[in-house]
């Protein structure tokens, strides 16, 4: 979705029928991209894969260790018709290793990472962000990292490479800072111990006399001093840096900001350093006049959906087709890649057009 978002002519092949997790027209990880139906088991729908791979700059893939291989279409067959291809993998434990071939999802690779233990404020037990970290963070966004940097590399050497983008490698250099500071002695390996983990009473989240919440980011001296000023608690809070008196801190902001609504506390702190936002529900947050101004969220077909991202000065990032049901774009896909044998691949039952 983000190759395609930047412009990239990306074509999804999907089972027939498609997959019990994902895809179908409400999937908008599948947007901008056209869905072909291929079988492959099917040794003419793995000869489409062939030809696609030597028309491509990249090709993705995102089965098992060794299944490519199997099948047929693995990086040794790939570049055999294509030398410039960047072929990217991507899995969880990786290509290798004692766990390569065992199946996971996002909890498990973050859990083996070493970074979902200290996850959440609960001591007793750590707290998962959906599967942002791992799929999508550690996962696919190193994916494309990789994968452009091979596409500048091939163009100077002619030569692609395979890209090995496991979320347990990617989510471990995500979390780089905490290595970092557990070997200055800086971090400790408990939850809701440390800085950013609302160890500190003015990093945290605080619900509001209507039940929502608002966000604390105040860090810096300065800001810690606006958020005091606008709690109006200056004469009776702590000194910021007096550890000893952060559980004192703690329960004056909460009782505090319990005393009035998110929306009174919003227009309190509206423009101000104090660093402190309210925990918005989606589609409030598409609705945040921020967001709206840089069509950060949209709406397209009655559903809100994000646009694309970074931003480019010149080349303007569009919103790609919308999600369709798989197999819908099989014909029209195949064709305007080159592909000139779509009916025998229909009639043969290799490929499937719905």
């Amino acid at each position: 979705m983000i190759l395609a978002d930047l412009g990239a002519d990306v074509i999804r092949i999907e089972r027939p029928g498609g997959q019990a997790l994902g895809g179908g027209p409400h999937d908008l990880l599948t947007r901008g991209r056209p869905s072909v139906a291929l079988d492959l088991k099917r040794p003419e729908a793995v000869r489409t894969v062939l030809d696609l791979a030597g028309r491509a700059d990249v090709l993705v893939e995102g089965l098992r260790p060794g299944v490519a291989e199997r099948l047929g279409f693995g990086p040794d067959a790939c570049r055999a018709v294509n030398q410039r291809l960047v072929y990217g993998r991507m899995t969880g434990w990786g290509q290798d290793g004692p766990l390569a071939a065992t199946a996971g999802h996002d909890i498990n690779y973050i859990s083996v990472a070493g970074a979902l233990f200290g996850l959440g404020q609960d001591p007793v037990r750590p707290q998962f962000p959906a599967n942002l970290l791992g799929d999508f963070g550690g996962g696919s966004t190193y994916l494309v990292i990789g994968l452009l940097a091979a596409l500048l590399e091939a163009r100077l050497s002619g030569q692609g490479q395979v890209v090995d983008a496991a979320i347990v490698d990617g989510t471990a250099h995500l979390s780089a800072m905490h290595w970092g500071q557990l070997a200055a002695g800086a971090f400790t390996e408990d939850r809701a111990a440390n800085l950013l983990d609302g160890g500190v009473p003015f990093y945290d989240v605080y619900e509001t006399a209507d039940g929502r919440h608002l966000s604390v980011g105040a860090l810096e001296p300065r800001f810690f001093q606006t958020l005091v000023r606008l709690l109006d608690i200056e004469s009776e809070c702590p000194d910021q840096d007096d550890v000893d008196r952060h559980p004192e801190m703690r329960t004056l902001f909460a009782q505090r900001i319990s005393s009035r609504t998110m929306a009174e506390w919003v227009a309190v702190f509206e423009g101000t350093d104090a660093c402190v936002a309210p925990v918005l529900r989606p589609r409030e947050a598409a609705r945040h006049p921020h967001m709206v101004a840089r069509g950060t969220l949209v709406e397209r077909g009655g559903r809100i959906e994000p646009g694309p991202a970074p931003r480019f000065s010149r080349t303007v990032a569009k919103l790609g087709a919308q999600p369709t049901d798989v197999g819908a774009g099989t014909r029209m896909a195949l064709e305007s890649w080159g592909i000139d044998y779509v009916d025998e691949l229909l009639a043969c039952g290799a490929a499937v057009q719905t």
